[in-house]
């Protein structure tokens, strides 16, 4: 398999479980029954599935009322962002085997 592929697959798939852990914890909320913990939130993002988390974040109106959520997971957005921008504008070469 390529490794871009294989990178590909990664974030997409963060994304989509960032985005529904959101979903989830909302319904939790809403039925008053156990939460996933705001660092969970938090690490799934941090990983890969930024976008999933600000996307479910606003689509649930979840965490928005938090300033922590409301900033922090468009920054972790954006700083993931920018570190891509200056990985594909690297003049390094990265192969395997």
């Amino acid at each position: 398999m390529d490794v871009v592929l294989i990178i590909i697959s990664y974030v997409v798939m963060m994304n989509l479980v960032s985005f529904a852990l959101m979903g989830i914890d909302k319904y939790k909320a809403k039925k008053r029954a156990w939460r996933i913990p705001e660092a969970t939130l938090f690490l799934f993002a941090i990983f890969g599935g930024s976008l999933g988390s600000t996307l479910g974040m606003f689509t649930f109106h979840h965490k928005t009322r938090h300033w922590y959520f409301l900033y922090g997971m468009p920054f972790i957005l954006i700083v993931q962002l920018i570190c891509l921008y200056l990985l594909w504008q690297s003049p390094l070469q990265f192969s395997i085997l």
